[in-house]
């Protein structure tokens, strides 16, 4: 019997940590998310890159056997789960897409178990212990949203969260909901005289999103601290969270803890944000051909 549609959807978070081992992060995960589905979850998400630890934390080609195809094992694992229980889920991963070639990937299953599609992340970050670009070829798939069984999302991924064009783009093509997989953190070091800080900057430019576009905004962030090459290592803040179409704070995950972080959402909100703070209305589209350009001299 198929669950019935409604304005109403019941989205999860899936707040985890990596150990060492991918097919046992891959296994945890697999369990969050039919744990997820069995408390009413319709769409579940996962963190970024959750089969591993945060491997971007140094420049190695052995790390690019943890790449895999799309689709593929964890794409087809997923998709059973999805199909079981009727969920839509996203789920992040390295891609293998041919040799030499790489990306920082979501995988969207609807909830029949298709596979609808994939995103691959656009903006490319390299920090230290951030040094994606050695790794990842930067997304050609453009901002997308799917139109899933239970609502209409748009799926982007951590350094994407910092950039209003992005969410702008996503929710001008009806997105309702954005996900945001992340995996982000502190360098210890730093922590005490930037730490508050940065994560401020970080729930704050989200919830600025969702006020933005009248949209809901869901930020699924990784726990644990992780030191794969030594040193100090980057401490994951977790803190996921689900903000509302006016950015107010719906739901919140802890700061260390794996956990499943349940929101229920009404769609119907969108509509109505929309209409009373009509900001696509007031936009003024033939004011802004420069914003394509690098800098304005």
């Amino acid at each position: 019997m198929k669950k019935e549609i409604s304005s109403s959807v019941k989205i999860a978070l899936l707040q985890t940590r990596s150990g060492e081992c991918t097919q046992s992060n891959l296994q945890n995960t697999l369990a969050h998310a039919e744990k997820a589905a069995q408390g009413g979850a319709q769409i579940i998400c996962t963190t970024e890159l959750f089969k591993s630890q945060y491997f971007c934390q140094s420049e190695d080609h052995d790390n690019f056997a943890l790449a895999e195809n799309i689709p593929g094992p964890s794409t087809e694992a997923f998709a059973a789960i999805a199909k079981q229980y009727e969920v839509v889920i996203i789920a992040s991963l390295f891609e293998k897409r041919a040799s030499g070639l790489y990306h920082n990937t979501a995988a969207i299953l609807d909830a029949d178990g298709s596979l609808m599609g994939i995103y691959r992340k656009m903006h490319i970050p390299d920090d230290p212990l951030f040094y994606e670009k050695f790794y990842f070829a930067p997304g050609d798939t453009g901002f997308k949203v799917w139109e899933t069984r239970y609502g209409k999302i748009g799926v982007l991924i951590c350094w994407d969260q910092w950039y209003p064009e992005a969410a702008r783009l996503a929710a001008l093509q009806g997105a309702e909901i954005l996900f945001y997989p992340t995996a982000i953190g502190w360098h210890p070091s730093e922590k005490a005289k930037y730490g508050e800080n940065q994560y401020s900057s970080w729930e704050l430019i989200q919830r600025s999103h969702a006020i933005a576009n009248g949209c809901y905004v869901a930020a699924i962030n990784r726990v644990g601290h992780e030191t794969p090459v030594g040193g100090d290592g980057i401490e994951f803040w977790g803190q996921s969270f689900v903000a509302g179409t006016s950015g107010q704070l719906l739901a919140k995950a802890s700061i260390d803890s794996e956990e499943i972080l349940y929101a229920d959402l009404d769609l119907e909100n969108v509509d109505v944000t929309r209409t009373h703070w009509p900001f696509f209305r007031d936009r003024r589209i033939d004011a802004y051909s420069e914003i394509s350009r690098r800098f304005i001299d």
